[in-house]
């Protein structure tokens, strides 16, 4: 008995990540929850033009507090995306960078930011037209 192609087996992957094997899963997802993160992408974009200090990417990303800020930089250097170098220096300088691999997440972010933009007007449309339905409904 032939089973229908376009029937899913039960437990097969689908979608985005039936590329990859199945044990890859659980750590693709994570990998998209830190790159999705808006601090993670606030952070990695803000290292673009070059490394900064803590106390100039606190200050470059409003909203964000010390204790996120420090806990997303843990984990964008656990992920290998940047940098972190302490220099023995009085006060003592610690500086962020982004890595090669950090960089290759930077050119995604830019070109969802660039599509962001791209159809911003659209999106807003919509989103309009659709709490006008539901305000109505």
């Amino acid at each position: 008995m032939e089973s229908d192609p376009s029937i899913r087996q039960a437990g097969a992957l689908s979608g985005p990540c039936s590329r990859w094997p199945a044990e890859h899963g659980e750590t693709i997802r994570q990998i998209i929850e830190r790159a999705g993160n808006k601090w993670a992408v606030l952070v990695v974009s803000s290292l673009q033009g070059g490394p900064l200090r803590y106390t100039d990417l606190l200050h470059s990303i409003p909203g964000l507090s010390q204790r996120m800020l420090t806990h997303t930089l843990h984990q964008l250097r656990r992920d290998g995306l940047i940098t972190r170098t302490a220099y023995p220096e009085v006060p003592p300088r610690v500086v962020y960078a982004l890595t090669d691999l950090g960089t290759t997440l930077l050119i995604a972010i830019t070109t969802l930011i660039d599509w962001a933009g791209t159809h911003h007007d659209e999106i807003q449309d919509n989103r309009t037209r659709f709490d006008t339905a539901e305000a109505i409904t």
